[in-house]
């Protein structure tokens, strides 16, 4: 009778946090609702390649911060913020074409990643950079897992891949797996993330988990 869950809603209210957090707004429920979904898929659609993990939203009576964590920053801010700007404005015509309601003044914050080999999602876009150059699965999965498990904190890592590999007619499923993902243990810290690698004969879904090891609440 097991159902599979998402690792990251699994976790909702014990370990994570959630991408959206709004302050102070008892009303426009459903706008605000509509707003932050259709701006997050436009963001990711924009900022594709630039090998963003996490778009995070915060609301205020008057004002949406949208925080965006990246491991290349210099790829978004451009050569004197110019890139920044760019995308505040693309953000705010977003914004008016789509009648969506702001809360008011908009502002866009950019957060660097130190580690990116221990983050799943940078790690799914990286092997999905690595198939749309044609490198075989195979050593593309195998070089990304020892990258992940370079890293100290890291204590286990999963990649899964799936769709017409190395171009074979049929699809199926090819996994990697070193050290240990217990997804059912809360206060586990499991990153998980689902992306997708266009290719000219159809997608490849790629899953990534990293186990970080426990979290406990800190000790007063």
């Amino acid at each position: 009778m097991t159902h599979t869950v998402h690792p990251y809603s699994h976790r909702l209210g014990i370990i994570r946090d959630w991408k959206s957090r709004w302050f102070g707004v008892k009303s426009k429920y459903k706008e605000f609702l509509k707003s932050d979904v259709l701006l997050r898929e436009h963001l990711e659609k924009k900022l594709r390649g630039m090998y963003v993990s996490n778009i995070e939203m915060e609301r205020g009576e008057k004002i949406l911060r949208i925080i965006i964590e990246t491991s290349r920053p210099g790829m978004i801010i451009g050569r004197s913020g110019d890139g920044a700007v760019k995308l505040k404005n693309d953000v705010l015509a977003f914004i008016a074409k789509k009648k969506l309601s702001s809360g008011g003044e908009v502002k866009i914050d950019i957060k660097e990643i130190r580690s990116p080999e221990s983050n799943a999602m940078i790690v799914a876009q990286m092997i999905a950079d690595g198939l749309e150059k044609r490198l075989p699965f195979r050593r593309v999965t195998k070089q990304m897992v020892e990258k992940v498990m370079a890293n100290r904190d890291v204590q286990g890592v999963k990649i899964e891949l799936s769709g017409r590999l190395g171009g074979a007619t049929m699809a199926r499923q090819e996994k990697i797996k070193r050290g240990r993902i217990p997804l059912q243990t809360f206060r586990a810290d499991v990153d998980f993330c689902k992306y997708e690698a266009r290719l000219p004969y159809g997608g490849i879904g790629i899953k990534v988990w990293i186990y970080k090891g426990e979290i406990f609440s800190a000790k007063k």
